[in-house]
């Protein structure tokens, strides 16, 4: 591993036997302090991921959706606790709608992050989880100092989502956003967290939470029923996978986008990746253009598992992505159509502790504070993951009962030689995928340390041959991308979510070696 910092940084990797890394630091050090009561990596992510809810509302909440993989000490596991669709959710019910709706009840699915919490604390966590919810419940009730990113966001949230059913009440004290330093209270939050923590999370499905929720979406239009929040349950499944760089790259199933990864990735090997330097033209133009195909696939056949019309294991098929490959004009950018397979706002975190045990966890409203749509005197803020959902008839994402829609949020995880190399995620909606992409070359084809990878200058794939890059991002290798045929577009840093941001945590002999994004407030920590 390189250990040089390649790019301007106002950080350093950080290292050491326990690790925690977060988008905002009270969150991070949530997680270290349950490290050093001897609670296990999956306690910190627990304990990290809860105190999200609080200090980072703006990409996550008690609402949210989640996802995780995690390496016990000699297995991987992944978990699903996305919800699914209420019943009443037909097609009919959005005729006359262009697309799903953003934002109100009509946008909310089955909240599954409580189902997450529970779930991985029940089997793998060494705490009470009455222990890893303190710090959460105390800044929610004691408040804490608003951070300087979260603020930003806040504040575009103010003005989107000012209106919505129960959000005043919840984020808008004295009526407005909060502002950076300023301290927030959200005492209806812990008391929903210590009602969570009671009951195990049965009351937010089936009890007096669930009740609340379901008498707020009849109140405002909603479809969901309690039927529909009993019915949830948090999934382990087994992850995907694809060789690359002399590791193994693991991402979950679908209903999620991070099948796209491993198409990219499985698409480069197959190109031959890695024979020029990382920040080189020849590099970026291979991997853009593998990014291009992953993500036209993923738009095409990705959906609920259960409704996808071709399997992962097609779109990962070595024949298929070999096929893919040949596509790619090593001097021109290319404007693909999907393939043909055969049938045969988020925040992200990663923990790793002294005995080997390494979490990947991520969380999401989807769109910042998400639907807009926050039960009353709850603090249980909902995300707008129905929007992810399609109006095009017969699509594996068409819109249904019990559907899971299409997601964005993944974790990603990376082995090697049978043990665990890497947890790592990138928030950041259509980012993500490809932000997992870059990360995975830059660590595993060219030795970048994870603070070095979290710093390097990101590029996104809009649409075409359209390509986003940073402010930052080098004038020259713009330009030789241009003559390559890339139509570039140069965003800025407050443009949200728009190039991610990233934790990574790997093993090394040493110990651990951790990175947090210098985009976010986050914070990278150790002992």
């Amino acid at each position: 591993m390189n250990f040089t910092q390649s790019y301007p940084s106002a950080r350093s990797p950080v290292m050491g036997d326990n690790v925690v890394t977060t988008s905002q630091p009270l969150a991070a050090q949530a997680g270290l302090r349950m490290l050093e009561r001897g609670g296990n990596a999956v306690d910190a992510a627990i304990a990290a991921a809860m105190t999200l809810t609080i200090v980072e509302p703006s990409g996550c909440g008690i609402g949210s959706d989640a996802y995780a993989i995690l390496w016990d000490g000699q297995k991987l596991h992944g978990l699903n606790a996305s919800g699914r669709s209420p019943r009443a959710w037909t097609p009919e019910r959005f005729a006359g709608h262009k697309t799903m709706p953003m934002h109100g009840w009509d946008s909310v699915t089955v909240p599954g992050v409580v189902s997450a919490w529970v779930a991985l604390s029940q089997k793998f966590g060494k705490l009470p989880f009455a222990t890893v919810a303190e710090p959460a419940i105390s800044y929610a009730r004691d408040g804490y100092p608003v951070s300087p990113v979260v603020s930003r966001l806040w504040n575009n949230a103010e003005k989107v989502l000012g209106k919505g059913p129960g959000f005043a009440e919840a984020f808008l004290t004295g009526g407005r956003a909060p502002r950076a330093g300023e301290r927030y209270k959200m005492p209806h939050h812990a008391r929903t967290l210590e009602t969570i923590v009671e009951t195990a999370g049965e009351a937010f499905y089936r009890g007096a939470l669930a009740e609340r929720i379901v008498a707020h979406a009849a109140k405002h239009g909603g479809a969901m029923t309690l039927e529909d929040l009993a019915d949830h349950k948090a999934e382990w499944i087994e992850p995907l996978s694809q060789s690359f760089g002399g590791a193994v790259v693991h991402e979950l199933p679908p209903n999620g986008q991070g099948i796209s990864t491993l198409i990219a990735l499985g698409i480069l090997n197959h190109l031959g990746i890695g024979n020029a330097p990382v920040d080189d033209v020849e590099t970026l133009h291979l991997m853009i253009e593998a990014t291009k195909l992953a993500m036209i696939d993923a738009d095409k056949f990705v959906g609920d598992l259960e409704s996808m019309h071709v399997r992962p294991s097609d779109l990962l098929a070595p024949a298929y992505l070999a096929e893919r490959a040949r596509l790619v004009d090593p001097a021109r950018a290319g404007d693909p159509g999907h393939g043909a397979p055969r049938s045969s706002g988020t925040v992200y975190l990663a923990a790793a502790d002294k005995s080997g045990m390494m979490v990947s966890f991520i969380q999401s409203n989807y769109m910042g504070f998400g639907s807009g749509v926050v039960v009353p005197e709850t603090g249980i803020s909902m995300q707008n993951r129905g929007h992810s959902f399609t109006l095009e008839r017969g699509h594996a994402n068409e819109v249904g009962p019990r559907k899971r829609p299409f997601q964005t949020i993944i974790p990603g995880f990376i082995t090697k030689d049978g043990g665990p190399l890497a947890a790592f995620g990138v928030m950041g909606g259509p980012m993500q995928a490809q932000g997992h992409t870059q990360m995975a070359v830059r660590t595993l084809i060219y030795g970048q340390n994870p603070q070095a990878a979290a710093d390097a200058q990101r590029w996104r794939v809009v649409s075409g041959r359209k390509i986003a890059v940073e402010t930052n991002f080098d004038p020259a290798l713009a330009e030789a991308l241009r003559a390559r045929g890339h139509e570039i577009i140069v965003e800025s840093p407050d443009a949200v979510f728009a190039f991610g941001g990233a934790q990574l945590i790997m093993r090394t002999a040493a110990g651990y070696v951790a990175g947090s994004d210098p985009r976010k407030d986050g914070q990278a920590v150790a002992f």
